[in-house]
């Protein structure tokens, strides 16, 4: 059995990451990372923008190989982490939006669980870039566990 992590390389997708392979150690599942590559617009800021002016100044488009190149080093600290930890690790890069493309891996892969990350963003933020966490808990066939 193994389960599915997602991961984006925030804190909060670390967080999922380091809950995931702690219950992987201990009752000896192994682990699939994935990473969603859809090069569209990227929240460059840091905290929760002040309002919509803020935040369209810090989103910005991103080339399809900057998004693969930062999905490799995120993949690598993962496979790094998981295996530091004695957890067997599958890594993959998935391409298109996160709320399609991840769901589908739980209907192709033997997956128990899928551990995603949530950065607790506001509902007025969120309505602007959207809670993939919050869709994966909606669409996904397998429990979900949302970490902050």
């Amino acid at each position: 059995m193994t389960f599915l992590v997602a991961v984006d390389g925030s804190d909060a997708s670390d967080n999922a990451l380091a809950h995931a392979t702690d219950l992987a150690e201990r009752l000896g599942e192994n682990l699939l990372v994935v990473h969603a590559v859809e090069p569209a617009v990227v929240d460059v800021g840091g905290d929760e923008p002040d309002g919509f002016g803020d935040a369209a100044g810090r989103l910005v488009a991103e080339a399809v190989e900057d998004a693969e190149a930062d999905a490799e080093r995120v993949l690598e600290a993962a496979r790094e982490h998981a295996t530091d930890a004695g957890v067997d690790v599958e890594t993959e890069l998935l391409y298109g939006p996160p709320l399609q493309v991840i769901p589908n891996v739980t209907e192709r892969a033997d997956v128990t669980g899928l551990f995603v990350g949530h950065r607790g963003i506001t509902g007025k933020y969120e309505g602007l870039v959207g809670s993939v966490a919050k869709g994966l808990v909606e669409r996904s066939r397998v429990p979900v566990t949302v970490v902050r």
